[in-house]
């Protein structure tokens, strides 16, 4: 009974080190893109070049292009640590459940060792998961955009907290947390449905005929299951993040201008009568080409962590047994 409820602790810390580790290599290196997507909706000028030029014309343009950092490698990290050993705690819950799980594929022909499950049971767990996660999470959001805009000139994440709470109180850290989870939990849902999808639709490709496991063929290598990994992420990052550019566009407004853009519906409409429905992809080709890059980049990591370390933790289970 203790070896299970250790191996489950193992298993959770498991899960939140290689999630905190994927995130926060993500976060630091596509923090430009991210930045850059700031600039370019809180302008509404739709134009990126601008952006560039504004961020390279500063005294320091090469570290400029990475303000904000600390509070989006904190946010990032402990947000992608927090959501996958959630997202993988949740799953595991549903296995129990029949009409949740699928028909198990072979391990050898799989890029991945966690749970599969079906798409409902995908979509509801990541949509839950993720918005757990940001609300947690959310005061460092918030940190984190005002840090990486213009219109605010903080320089310590103390004097920007101090502000917020001075201005707006408790409240302020959780501006847009409606329009955040509107749009991060329909965008984990669909995105873990879709990458689901788009690793079995790849394996299938690598291993025809392997959907259910029959016990026989060639086992999937590392650098295989990397490359399933990494290209199904960034389909479904980029099939997601078009879905929804819109709730991001929103609540950027909202975050770096709380008088102005009180609510997301008063901010839509806002948006909508002043800029035309094309201010709502404000950034989506910046957001895109982050999203899709880091997400598959952190969920490849991830992954190969995860598939590394169960089969060193099964190998030495094996050996304790001889």
């Amino acid at each position: 009974m203790s070896q299970s409820i250790d191996r489950h602790k193992s298993s959770s810390t498991l899960h939140y080190l290689a999630g905190l580790g994927s995130g926060t290599f993500g976060a630091v290196l596509f923090q430009p893109l991210d930045l850059l997507k700031t600039r370019v909706q809180q302008s509404g000028s739709h134009s990126i070049r601008a952006a560039i030029r504004e961020v390279a014309s500063s005294s320091s343009s090469l570290t400029a292009f990475w303000r904000g950092t600390i509070p989006s490698a904190l946010r990032t990290g402990n947000g992608a640590a927090i959501y996958l050993s959630t997202l993988n705690v949740v799953r595991r819950r549903a296995t129990a459940i029949p009409f949740a799980t699928v028909p198990h594929t072979d391990p050898r022909h799989s890029s991945s060792s966690l749970p599969k499950l079906s798409n409902t049971a995908n979509l509801v767990s990541g949509a839950f998961s993720r918005a757990f996660a940001g609300f947690i999470l959310m005061p460092l959001t918030v940190i984190k955009v005002r840090y990486e805009s213009n219109l605010y000139s903080y320089n310590s994440i103390a004097g920007a907290a101090r502000d917020i709470y001075r201005a707006k109180g408790l409240r302020g850290f959780f501006a847009g947390f409606g329009t955040t989870a509107l749009r991060d939990a329909p965008y984990a849902g669909l995105y873990v449905l879709s990458y689901e999808q788009f690793k079995k639709r790849l394996s299938s490709w690598h291993f025809p005929g392997s959907s259910v496991s029959h016990g026989v063929g060639v086992a999937m290598g590392g650098s295989m299951s990397a490359t399933i990994n990494f290209s199904s992420g960034v389909l479904a990052g980029a099939t997601c993040s078009v879905i929804s550019n819109p709730f991001d566009a929103v609540k950027t407004r909202i975050q770096l201008q709380p008088h102005r853009y009180r609510n997301m519906l008063q901010a839509c409409r806002k948006m909508v009568a002043e800029e035309g429905l094309r201010s709502l992809y404000d950034g989506l080709t910046l957001r895109m080409t982050r999203k899709a890059m880091s997400s598959a980049l952190s969920w490849m990591v991830y992954e190969e962590l995860i598939r590394r370390a169960e089969a060193a933790l099964h190998g030495s289970g094996a050996k304790d047994h001889v």
